[in-house]
């Protein structure tokens, strides 16, 4: 077996708004995030760690916000094409380890919901994927409110075995 590890990150502002999409979960929000697309960045750093594990490029490349085919697109969407990709290349993911850092909306209470749509989306038992949230301790633009992270790290597994050479 050969084995990667991908790591990703995503930022949005906040904006106008009365919600915010995480992991594919319609969370009740003061704000909204602003993006090209739904601005799920749960399902936007796990894209960006799946791409990188593979050596497939980045969120960017696949999904430019200059493409109009990508506006107002789902994570959802975003995820099972980067899916598609990464077992085009006879990659599968292992295991995902997702961290929201947030000042508010506080994510408790849909963090089983987020590991539910994630572990669905990418063919994993809830048991393998991960979710966490954390406070910037009202430090920096997350604490003040301003806006929202996310950061993911997944393993991904392929059975053809490396040449010894």
């Amino acid at each position: 077996m050969r084995y990667r590890v991908g790591q990703g990150v995503d930022v949005h502002a906040y904006c106008v708004g009365d919600h915010v999409i995480l992991g594919g979960v319609r969370i009740p929000y003061h704000q909204g995030i602003a993006a090209h697309s739904d601005g799920d960045l749960v399902y936007h750093a796990l894209c960006d760690a799946l791409l990188g594990a593979a050596a497939l490029g980045d969120i960017g490349q696949h999904f430019s916000d200059k493409d109009a085919r990508w506006r107002g697109a789902a994570g959802a969407v975003l995820i099972a094409e980067v899916m598609r990709l990464v077992q085009a290349q006879g990659w599968q993911p292992v295991n995902a380890d997702v961290t929201v850092l947030a000042q508010a909306p506080r994510l408790a209470e849909h963090v089983l919901a987020m590991r539910s749509h994630i572990a669905q989306h990418m063919g994993l038992p809830i048991q393998a994927v991960s979710v966490k949230a954390t406070t910037a301790e009202k430090l920096g633009f997350i604490g003040r409110g301003e806006g929202i992270a996310a950061e993911a790290v997944v393993l991904i597994a392929s059975a053809v075995m490396d040449s010894p050479l």
